[in-house]
């Protein structure tokens, strides 16, 4: 059964601008070319420091495949990963997986 991963990030202060556009143009495109696929990012509207993001993955087995495509990558770890780390706070990030309910639009 398909699942979603809920990720939260807290972005550092006077960074969100710059996350926002990394994220948009450089993380989605990378990731989504391994093979994930983003179902939505969404910034705090209040709080500037809140970034939330969705992704699907059809199995465990396909989640971790694509985890090892993109966090295994010599781009990711040698290129894009230091530059997250300047604009999150990594230490903060928390990951939930969501199953989705009958009347869930997002399967």
């Amino acid at each position: 059964m398909a699942f979603y991963e809920l990720r939260q990030y807290v972005i550092r202060p006077g960074c969100m601008a710059e996350w926002v556009k990394m994220f948009d143009s450089v993380i989605v495109p990378f990731q989504v070319a391994r093979g994930h696929v983003v179902g939505g990012s969404f910034r705090g509207e209040t709080d500037e420091s809140v970034f939330v993001w969705l992704r699907r993955f059809e199995s465990e087995a396909e989640r971790e495949r694509l985890y090892k495509a993109v966090y295994e990558d010599p781009e990711w770890t040698g290129v894009i990963s230091p530059k997250v780390g300047a604009l999150i706070e990594r230490e903060t990030i928390k990951v939930q997986r969501l199953t989705p309910t009958g009347s869930s639009v997002l399967r």
